[in-house]
């Protein structure tokens, strides 16, 4: 009878542990969960890099990168300014790291950007003398750089930022030097020399406030010129510099329906979130702004408050929502940094600011913003 009573204890103990174990190991299960897993099934997530995360120098930043994402895209390795800084002269080496990194750690790899208005060096619009070249001269400069840098990566970057920022905020096409050198079709040509160099590889238009009717239907416009001329887009990128109330949910759903209607992919390519004061009433990402610092522009300078702290985790459940509702068609979301320490938001537009626009603080941590993320698969599936 003893002998009986043990041995059943012995059982009842067994499959208590048995129980716990299992709990223990969904509990870390759950805690392990990373972002490029939970939403395998439905779009690429991926971001930014700066050249200390890609050489490993900033080995926190690394460490997140290769755990959490399965696409990155270049800060400023790969623009025009720090590539091809002189007319012979061409600067691989950060590139050539950056995509080294990405092949590595098998990710889906992004190149931005090849023609923007800005970070252009003087030499590519002028002549020996200053002088603005021609039109043809320009399109040379413009073919030789593309069938370059698209050449060189062909078959390792998988798709190509080809135009960055070419509108107003009306639609209108911006007059940068591009347009008055070359003309509207500078944005065609564009394209279309990228896809010699690499026919194989996805090609975006980006920009930012596309949520902005005027802006969209611009961008609407211009694609569908390219599509009406046979010439090869494959997607647009929806700059997500956006506010703590600006885009609506409703002003991005539309968007993103709006360009679908296209035929085309759309990827939401710059996601933070600005949690400070607007200093500016500009609602995109014009990197020539500049303000004057003041005191009630930064107001959260040692820490985020717990209050703020949730009222961003609800704005990124509101953004993630309308991404996985619009899975189909979005196709990649890329966060423009890795941790709020190197966001480009602390310096723009009013320099030294303590901005949190990420999922990740300044030590690395995981935010309610990133918990809130995770937890939206989840209820999906249930």
């Amino acid at each position: 009878m003893k002998f009986k009573l043990q041995n059943n204890l012995y059982w009842i103990c067994f499959l208590i542990l048995l129980v716990l174990s299992c709990h223990v190991t969904s509990t870390l299960s759950k805690e392990r969960a990373v972002l490029k897993d939970v939403f395998k099934n439905y779009f690429l997530i991926g971001a930014a890099l700066n050249q200390f995360q890609f050489t490993g120098r900033d080995t926190l930043a690394t460490t997140i990168v290769k755990e959490q994402f399965n696409s990155i895209s270049p800060e400023n390795v790969l623009k025009w300014m720090s590539i091809h800084p002189q007319p012979d002269s061409y600067n691989f080496k950060g590139a050539d790291s950056y995509v080294e990194f990405g092949q590595k750690n098998n990710m889906f790899i992004v190149g931005h950007t090849l023609i923007w208005h800005s970070q252009v060096p003087r030499w590519v619009f002028q002549d020996d003398e200053g002088n603005a070249v021609d039109r043809e001269t320009l399109l040379n400069r413009m073919h030789d750089h593309i069938q370059t840098v698209v050449g060189r990566y062909k078959g390792k970057i998988h798709g190509w930022d080809v135009v960055n920022e070419a509108l107003n905020e009306d639609g209108t096409l911006r007059q940068t030097q591009w347009m008055k050198t070359i003309g509207e079709d500078y944005i065609e040509k564009a394209f279309q020399f990228a896809h010699e160099a690499d026919p194989d590889a996805e090609l975006y238009y980006n920009d930012y406030s596309l949520a902005n009717a005027p802006k969209r239907n611009g961008a609407i416009k211009l694609i569908k010129n390219l599509q009406s001329k046979g010439i090869y887009i494959s997607g647009v990128g929806l700059q997500g510099h956006y506010k703590m109330d600006w885009p609506s949910t409703s002003q991005l759903d539309s968007s993103i329906k709006a360009f679908a209607q296209l035929g085309i992919k759309v990827m939401i390519t710059e996601l933070d979130i600005d949690v400070l004061p607007q200093a500016t009433f500009n609602m995109g990402a014009d990197v020539s702004l500049s303000v004057e610092a003041k005191e009630k522009l930064n107001p959260f300078k040692n820490e985020l408050p717990d209050s703020v702290q949730q009222l961003l985790a609800e704005r990124y459940t509101g953004l993630f929502n309308v991404f996985v509702n619009n899975s189909k068609t979005v196709s990649r979301v890329t966060l423009w940094g890795v941790t709020d320490g190197n966001s480009w938001l602390n310096n723009w537009p009013v320099r030294g600011r303590t901005n949190y626009p990420l999922l990740f603080d300044r030590n690395g941590n995981e935010k309610p913003a990133y918990n809130a993320v995770i937890n939206i698969v989840e209820k999906q599936n249930n």
